[in-house]
């Protein structure tokens, strides 16, 4: 039996229930060598390798499993071996070593440096994550604070009370900033793609009050209502949207808000002859009016250099990622092992790295390059069932949608419905006029999707 995380293919080895006894299955993972699988670091921060979850008993929590990890860029070999197992350290040389055999063995001679002949030994689980994440440059302050924003969420979640909730919220005012947003947003999308649809549910009704209740709730609330005003605006000029009418659209913003959001969609058309436009505007004012729009060049210069710097860090992180895959031996294995850090920048620097290996005639790296694409394009393929949701909100009526399910029997399974019930919750946290459409079609396909499941388990 295997599991899949991200695109690493896990064996599951069935174990007995810390608490129960009872047979389950459970992701065993020894030996996390980033060096040879960068999605280790990954497996092993989440929790996705050596957690037990019993569908018997409720139970779950972490196995007593020793650990290897091991970074080779970050000259980083660390060893845990959980104290509950009762090993003396004879016993305990006998499990790691091998382990660490495995990592010398894995690396070219010229690579084996003296931190192997060290390796730390960590007492707590928590203190090798502190040391992998201390050598990311996040420190034990930074963890504490992120761990409060989560026991915080957690609280929020479990409160059904909004009276209760609006205090608890007024007493960690401090915490819930920009990183306590982003946090929350990763969770309930989490939520929503695992089907969980009551802890989904629960969290659109905090996030709901946390943007009526919160400063940067309401902030972030404002900047969102002023770009999807300022998306509205640039597609309804449509085709006509030229140079000066973009720049009639910003001197008539309302707010700063409105302005930063032009910047952030427009931000193409904000070239020399833009401003340039904008400084013989200011030429020919006087008085208030030259002042007014002086202002709104200064805002738009700032706003500008902000989107800029963004851009060009995240390119840069983008074009390390590719390079750093490009320099492995199997770029094909490396890129699937890697699909899940590719943003649609990391895509636009492997076309214009194609496109230059293709102007200097390096046929080597347009090859390595050309497996990468293959690659990217099999992964944004739409899976088979994500068509076939399509189809079905498609559908005139429900006895349409019952007859494609009978005619697609095989794709109607859990999964499926799980991920319809994701797809309803995640359009209901959406408050937009065409998310409520979407979504109530989808409702309705999942109510008679549910349905069909459950006769079919019937039968």
């Amino acid at each position: 039996m295997t599991e899949t995380i991200g695109n690493y293919f896990m064996p599951q080895t069935q174990i007995a229930c810390p608490q129960c006894r009872q047979m389950i299955p459970a992701n065993v993972e020894q030996l996390f060598d980033v060096t040879q699988d960068p999605q280790a670091k990954q497996r092993l921060l989440s929790g996705a390798s050596n957690t037990a979850r019993c569908p018997y008993c409720g139970y779950q929590g972490r196995l007593a499993t020793p650990v290897v990890y091991h970074d080779a860029d970050k000259e980083l070999l660390l060893t845990y071996f959980p104290p509950e197992l009762g090993l003396p350290v004879n016993e305990q040389e006998k499990v790691i070593g091998p382990l660490i055999k495995q990592v010398m063995d894995r690396l070219p001679p010229e690579k084996r440096k003296a931190y192997l002949l060290r390796p730390q030994a960590n007492l707590t689980y928590e203190s090798m994550v502190e040391t992998i994440l201390g050598k990311d440059g996040i420190t034990p302050e930074m963890i504490k604070s992120q761990q409060e924003r989560v026991n915080l969420i957690e609280r929020l979640i479990q409160t059904t009370t909004a009276d209760v909730r609006s205090e608890i919220i007024k007493q960690n005012a401090k915490l819930i900033d920009e990183q306590f947003f982003a946090l929350f947003s990763r969770l309930a999308q989490g939520a929503m793609a695992g089907g969980q649809e009551p802890i989904a549910k629960a969290m659109i009704d905090v996030q709901k009050q946390l943007l009526a209740e919160t400063e940067f709730g309401r902030g972030l609330q404002e900047s969102v209502g002023e770009l999807e005003a300022a998306s509205k605006t640039l597609q309804e000029a449509g085709q006509s949207l030229t140079r000066e009418k973009l720049l009639d659209f910003v001197l008539e913003a309302k707010s700063d808000a409105r302005i930063r959001a032009y910047v952030s969609l427009a931000r193409g058309g904000m070239d020399y002859m833009f401003f340039q436009t904008l400084s013989e505007k200011i030429d020919k004012a006087s008085g208030d009016e030259k002042a007014r729009l002086e202002g709104i060049r200064q805002k738009l210069l700032d706003f500008v250099n902000e989107v800029d710097k963004q851009m060009e860090a995240r390119y840069k992180q983008a074009q390390e990622m590719v390079e750093s895959i490009l320099a492995q031996d199997d770029v094909e294995k490396a890129t699937r092992e890697g699909l899940e850090g590719f943003s649609q920048d990391a895509v636009d620097v492997v076309n214009q790295l194609l496109r230059q290996a293709s102007e200097k005639n390096d046929y080597t790296r347009m090859g390595k390059l050309q497996k990468m694409v293959q690659v990217l394009q099999e992964a944004s393929a739409p899976p088979p069932e994500v068509a076939f949701i399509e189809k079905l909100i498609d559908a005139p009526d429900d006895a349409a949608v019952e007859n494609m399910l009978k005619e697609n029997d095989a794709l109607v399974n859990d999964q499926f419905i799980e991920a319809l019930s994701g797809l309803v919750a995640q359009m209901d946290a959406q408050d937009n006029a065409e998310a409520k459409a979407l979504g109530e079609k989808l409702s309705k396909v999942y109510k008679t999707a549910l349905k069909y499941s459950m006769k079919k388990k019937m039968a």
